[in-house]
C-alpha cells in the first residue's frame, strides 16, 4: 500500500515498487474483443498495478469476515457458491495472466479459450475451506502483480490471439481487474445480503 506522502507526489504503485516509470495507459477499442468491454469499463484507475493491489486488499478483507457456512452459500440453485466464485476468480486470473506472459514475451502462438463452468466443476472448491481459497486468490493476485510490474513499455503494447480474438497485454491486465470488480459486486449485492443469519 502506498503512503500518503507517496500518493501526494503522484507516484504510482509501479513506480514505487519497481523503480520503473511505466504507465501503460488504458486499453483502447481494438485492443480486445468487445465482450471484455464490460470488465474494462469497470476499472476507473489509470494506475492498473495500484488497482490490482488495492483489490487484493479489499478481497482479503471481504473474505476474512466470512464463515465456512457463508462460503458454501449460493443465492439460487443454479448459481455458484461463494467458494466457487473465489475459485473461478483465481482460475480465470491465472489464465489471463498466462496469456499476458506469453504475449509479453513475444509468443505469437494462438491460445484457446476455456469453459468457466467446466473449470468450476473440476475445481473441487467445495472441498476446500474459504480461508484456503482466499489465501490462494491473494497469492495468484500477487503473482499477477509481480508479472505486470516487470514489464517495460513495449511489452504492455504487445498483442496475441486468445480464443480467436486479438488482445494486448495491457487489456489483459484491465480485464483481470474488471473481472474481479464484476464478481465482487455480485458477491456484495446478491450473495452477502441474502445469506440467512445463523
Amino acid at each position: 500500500m502506498l503512503s500518503r506522502e507517496t500518493r501526494a507526489r503522484g507516484w504510482s504503485y509501479n513506480e514505487v515498487m519497481t523503480g520503473k516509470i511505466v504507465t501503460p495507459g488504458r486499453p483502447q477499442p481494438g485492443e480486445y474483443s468487445q465482450y471484455y468491454e464490460k470488465y474494462i469499463a469497470l476499472v476507473a484507475s489509470t494506475d492498473i498495478l495500484g488497482a490490482l493491489e488495492a483489490q487484493r486488499l479489499v478481497m482479503s478483507q471481504l473474505l476474512g469476515a466470512r464463515s465456512e457456512r457463508e462460503g458454501n452459500f449460493r443465492y439460487a440453485p443454479d448459481k455458484w457458491t461463494v467458494k466457487e466464485v473465489i475459485g473461478h476468480l483465481a482460475d480465470s486470473e491465472r489464465i489471463f495472466a498466462y496469456r499476458a506472459l506469453r504475449f509479453a514475451r513475444g509468443d505469437q502462438t494462438p491460445l484457446s479459450g476455456f469453459e468457466q463452468d467446466d473449470y468450476v466443476k473440476g475445481g473441487g472448491f467445495s472441498e476446500r475451506t474459504l480461508v484456503d481459497l482466499a489465501e490462494e486468490f491473494a497469492e495468484v493476485r500477487g503473482a499477477s502483480i509481480a508479472l505486470f510490474s516487470g514489464l517495460d513499455a513495449a511489452a504492455w503494447q504487445k498483442r496475441g490471439v486468445a480464443n480467436k480474438n486479438e488482445i494486448t497485454v495491457r487489456a489483459l491486465a484491465y480485464i483481470i481487474a474488471g473481472h474481479d470488480l464484476h464478481h465482487r459486486r455480485v458477491l456484495e449485492e446478491k450473495y452477502l445480503p441474502a445469506i440467512p443469519r445463523a
